[in-house]
C-alpha cells in the first residue's frame, strides 16, 4: 500500500488531536526485497520491508515504479504505518503503508530518515 499519487494538497487540513495523532503506528523499516508486481491495477512494486524486533518482516505494494527501480530500493529504509489492517493488492496482501509525498508531477517519493537508524524506530 502506498499513498495515492494524486492525493488532495487542500490548504484546510482537518484538525486531529494529539491522540488521533498517537493511533498511528508509523515505524522505519529497510526494504530487503523489491520486485516488478505486474499483477497490480497500477504499476507497482512488490516490497518486503524488515521493521525488525516484534513487527518484523511486512509485504507492501508501492505505486512508485516511476522514480525507482528495484534493485536501487533494497537497502534503503522506509517510513511506513503498521497498525492499518492489512489490504488485498491483486494476488498479494499488502501489510504496511509505505509513505511518500508527490513530486512536482504528483509521482511518489519515498520519505526515508536522513541518516541511517535502528529499524522499528517509531515516528514522534
Amino acid at each position: 500500500m502506498t499513498s495515492s499519487s494524486k492525493l488532495s494538497t487542500s490548504s484546510n487540513p482537518t484538525t486531529v488531536s494529539y491522540d488521533d495523532f498517537q493511533k498511528l503506528d508509523v515505524r522505519v523499516g529497510t526494504i530487503v526485497e523489491a520486485a516488478p508486481f505486474p499483477e497490480a491495477r497500477r504499476p507497482a512494486l512488490k516490497l518486503l520491508i524488515d521493521f525488525g524486533g516484534d513487527i518484523g518482516r511486512k509485504k507492501s505494494s508501492a505505486q512508485i515504479t516511476r522514480n525507482y527501480q528495484p534493485e536501487a530500493l533494497v537497502g534503503r529504509q522506509v517510513l511506513a504505518v503498521v497498525n492499518f489492517p492489512p489490504r488485498q493488492i491483486g494476488p498479494m496482501m499488502s501489510e504496511v503503508l509505505t509513505l511518500g509525498v508527490p513530486d512536482a508531477e504528483g509521482e511518489v517519493i519515498l520519505i526515508s530518515p536522513d541518516r541511517a537508524v535502528p529499524d522499528g524506530g517509531r515516528l514522534y
